[in-house]
């Protein structure tokens, strides 16, 4: 009998939106998971590839990018970085501002 746990639906904190295949969404992971992740989607031919972020995994949204282009990609370039806010509402009903950033890699 083996211990695998069926497929559940985990609050990655974004709201549900179409799900796009270049895009990695960065959150609790360890950083190296990411990068593996976009590494991954570039080598299957993947033109270009989302990394995005909000809140306190902004740091390591820029981390997986830096490491990626050092270690990595050294011909991958920064196409574009948005940045923005969010109004997200807590569990005690308030709303609260979130930064986000969407950073967009490519060849």
């Amino acid at each position: 009998m083996s211990n695998i746990m069926p497929e559940t639906d985990i609050d990655d904190g974004f709201e549900d939106e179409e799900i796009a295949p270049n895009i990695v969404r960065i959150g609790k992971k360890p950083t190296m998971n990411y990068v593996v992740a976009c590494v991954t989607l570039f080598n299957t031919g993947v033109p270009e590839v989302m990394v995005r972020a909000r809140g306190q995994s902004i740091n390591k949204a820029v981390e997986t990018v830096e490491m990626l282009r050092r270690a990595f990609f050294k011909n991958v370039q920064i196409h574009s970085v948005d940045i923005g806010t969010e109004q997200v509402q807590r569990d005690d009903g308030s709303m609260a501002s979130l930064s986000t950033i969407e950073i967009t890699l490519g060849n």
